[in-house]
């Protein structure tokens, strides 16, 4: 069919213009700090997805992304800063760093600080008995149920009403006894009891529990939570930079407001994606990674959760593979997508706005998954 001179005009002009972002694309610049670069093109990825990213970002479709890194097998072959983000930032990544405790804890089950994730919680803590809301199920939770989001404490911080709140336990002075203190749950005709749930455990979103864990590591270690961080895990990583929080009382902070560079939260999904192997070397042991990253409760129609670790269920449609995942508040995320070989960071300071989250996982499906898609 024929068509005008001013259609083909746009249309040749469009196809240049789409040419020459394709060729803007810029492998990582190697540092001194353990990550190998690579051209993406060369480990097969389509770099048009990039340019695309790019262009969304700079009409401000996407909102308050700070930074975006891709590594497959791998290398780091994808590296932007966007708002202000730089590759020394600290990014506060909030609940993601629940994963980090999550590492943590399998860190001090290697060293046979933690006998393993059946260890009873409240054994971890004499000094802090006798509780309030006193009653043998309290006595009988473990490590695992707090990695699983799935204890018997009414906590959930989804609902605003519940005892276990996380913006409770903030104004209260000591946030370990506030959560050894809570209550059992009940559970409302509406609500799935652990026997009627998948995997035998109703999930319930609980900082509080998160901490806990934090806190029974730094006991197991006789150390704070951050110098073990550092000795167990950030130092055979190459981490130079992190910054941790506190409890008013001093115990570190497992539930979230750990703060790392972006490359560094790289390290960290490679790590997971290697069976806990770092160029080489084994930091964290393959059993726990494989445990940590295995379904152990149903979190949402749309999500399964590990030990502290999200799992999506069918990112493409059509094609069922899982992306694992730390999460947290703003749309900070670091992915792992085994059957990509990939890993993929995404910073964001959209905190507690809504399009946080869906912005920051429409850009793992319809662009970096887009870039590593089979065949290419």
């Amino acid at each position: 069919m024929h068509r005008p001179w001013p259609y083909l005009l746009a249309a040749l002009l469009a196809g240049c213009s789409f040419a020459l972002a394709a060729a803007d694309y810029r492998a990582p610049v190697s540092h001194d700090d353990g990550w190998p670069v690579a051209d993406a093109r060369a480990v097969h990825l389509d770099t048009a997805p990039f340019a695309a990213l790019e262009a969304r970002l700079a009409d401000g479709s996407y909102k308050n992304i700070t930074s975006i890194l891709v590594a497959r097998d791998g290398k780091l072959v994808y590296e932007h800063y966007f708002n202000g983000g730089d590759a020394e930032h600290l990014n506060d990544v909030r609940s993601a760093s629940k994963s980090v405790t999550a590492l943590l804890a399998g860190a001090a089950i290697d060293r046979g600080l933690i006998p393993g994730v059946q260890a009873k919680v409240y054994g971890f803590f004499p000094d802090k008995q006798p509780v309030q809301h006193a009653d043998p199920r309290k006595q009988a939770i473990t490590l695992e149920d707090l990695l699983t989001m799935s204890s018997l404490w009414e906590c959930n911080d989804e609902n605003e009403f519940s005892s276990g709140h996380e913006e409770r336990m903030y104004v209260s002075e000591d946030w370990l006894q506030f959560a050894l203190d809570l209550p059992i749950k009940g559970f409302a005709p509406w609500m799935s009891k652990p026997a009627d749930s998948p995997h035998g455990r109703a999930f319930s979103y609980c900082t509080a529990g998160a901490f806990v864990a934090g806190a029974v590591v730094e006991r197991a270690a006789r150390m704070p939570l951050a110098r073990f961080a550092a000795e167990a895990l950030e130092k055979p990583l190459g981490i130079e930079h992190a910054q941790w929080n506190t409890s008013p009382l001093g115990i570190g902070m497992g539930g979230g407001g750990t703060r790392y560079r972006s490359r560094d939260l790289a390290k960290l999904g490679q790590l997971a994606l290697d069976e806990g192997r770092w160029h080489g070397k084994q930091v964290i042991s393959a059993a726990w990674i494989r445990a940590m990253l295995g379904v152990h409760a149903q979190a949402r129609d749309d999500a399964d959760y590990g030990y502290l670790w999200w799992c999506f269920r069918k990112p493409v449609t059509g094609i069922d593979e899982p992306v694992w995942a730390m999460g947290g508040n703003g749309g900070n995320y670091v992915f792992v997508v085994p059957s990509r070989q990939l890993v993929a960071v995404i910073t964001s300071t959209a905190y507690n706005q809504r399009y946080a989250h869906p912005q920051s996982q429409e850009i793992l499906r319809e662009y970096l998954l887009k870039a590593a898609q089979p065949g290419r």
